[in-house]
């Protein structure tokens, strides 16, 4: 498909009439407040993080002003996108930001937020990631000391054991101890209770011996359980190579980019046990080409995944499997649409060109593939908190 056609899916089109775009207009939704709180939030943040001067300070505190009380404006005439970026906002620009499909003008914050810092202008601030203390933080923890620690008993366990564990471990990112122990120790009852969706043996099913494609979603204690499943799917010749999908540039505060993996390599070899022995494997296979990198421009689009170009869409057609992780490529997969949540996951998945499985924790709205009972006791258990809250995950395949 042409990079700017418009799939059925498409914020720009009518899509299907039970499937509403979500917008962040209603007081109160979890849209609503990421624009009027996190957002904020969010800013004052960044400002603390950095010395910024007064140019940096001054355009964060309009973007804090416009994205709350303006109205969407394009970027700067000599932003190298702002063409780009024309084309994707044509229907927003001039409206209230909260009046827009929320994955656009999510999307379109963060690009915003990093003109603000200077991130893509000539100067000392170009290419400085402003979410990098926060990134880094992670890394050097007692918890991620201990996560590590507990591979050094997963690899005492069966091969089959450990995958699932850190299938497990990569489904919950930064809760990756749930995974690491529970799974190995205790059986998988313990970890698929939170599941309301598992394909996880048909996915398994799909480590063929072939090329995996795994979209990465966060940085730092989330990336580290990523990568370990990639060491052991190489090491057990469950697949041939890896092909790891990160951002661009700084995305969403946690979102992966190539530095964020070189820092998690990094966290790993400086490890004891286990956990050093992958990173130096993973160090390895990356210098070999088992393991490569691959940081698309489409990764930051704000557009779902129906409308990737066709360079992107080659790609995944050549894969035994793509995987995506994470709430935010979830929301790109399925399209950021009020799906009813018993609509088949392979419904809006159909476009996609080759098998694709979504490994999530649930931090959003969106929610497709659910049975009517599972759906039906989540509703009367906590209304609509457990969309948003993380505490529940998925493992959805389309084979």
């Amino acid at each position: 498909m042409p990079e700017h056609a418009e799939s059925p899916d498409s914020p720009h089109s009518p899509g299907p009439a039970d499937a509403p775009v979500i917008l962040s207009n209603t007081v109160g939704s979890f849209p609503w407040s990421v624009f009027a709180e996190r957002h904020p939030a969010l800013i004052r943040k960044v400002r603390d993080a950095f010395p910024y001067g007064p140019e940096q300070t001054r355009a964060l505190d309009e973007l804090l002003r416009n994205s709350t009380e303006g109205v969407i404006e394009p970027l700067g005439a000599r932003a190298a996108d702002r063409g780009q970026w024309d084309v994707w906002g044509r229907d927003h620009f001039g409206r209230s930001w909260f009046d827009v499909p929320f994955l656009w003008s999510e999307s379109y914050f963060y690009r915003q937020l990093l003109e603000s810092v200077g991130y893509f202008a000539p100067g000392p601030w170009k290419g400085i990631d402003p979410f990098r203390p926060f990134k880094l933080a992670e890394l050097d923890t007692a918890e991620a000391d201990e996560e590590l620690a507990a591979l050094d008993e997963l690899a005492r366990q069966p091969v089959e054991d450990q995958e699932r564990a850190l299938l497990h471990g990569s489904l919950w990112g930064n809760r990756a101890d749930l995974g690491f122990r529970l799974a190995a120790a205790e059986g998988e009852e313990a970890v698929d209770s939170q599941l309301v969706a598992n394909d996880s043996e048909l996915l398994r099913s799909l480590f063929a011996g072939g090329t995996l494609c795994l979209v990465a979603d966060n940085a730092g204690r989330e990336l580290i359980p990523d990568l370990l499943l990639i060491d052991h799917l190489i090491l057990h010749q469950r697949v041939e190579r890896a092909v790891l999908h990160v951002k661009p540039y700084p995305y969403y505060v946690s979102d992966a980019t190539t530095a964020d993996v070189i820092d998690a390599l990094r966290r790993l070899t400086a490890a004891k046990g286990a956990a050093a022995e992958s990173g130096h494997r993973l160090w390895s296979a990356m210098a070999d080409g088992r393991l490569s990198l691959r940081a698309h421009p489409f990764s930051c689009a704000p557009l779902p995944y129906a409308d990737m170009p066709d360079d992107l869409r080659e790609e995944f057609a050549a894969a035994d499997v793509t995987v995506m992780k994470g709430d935010l490529n979830y929301r790109r997969l399925i399209g950021d649409r009020l799906r009813p949540a018993t609509t088949p996951f392979a419904t809006p998945t159909a476009y996609f060109p080759g098998p694709v499985a979504a490994l999530r924790t649930l931090k959003s709205d969106v929610i497709v593939g659910l049975a009517p009972d599972i759906e039906a006791a989540l509703v009367a258990g906590e209304q609509q908190r457990w969309r948003t809250s993380g505490t529940h995950a998925l493992i959805q395949v389309r084979a």
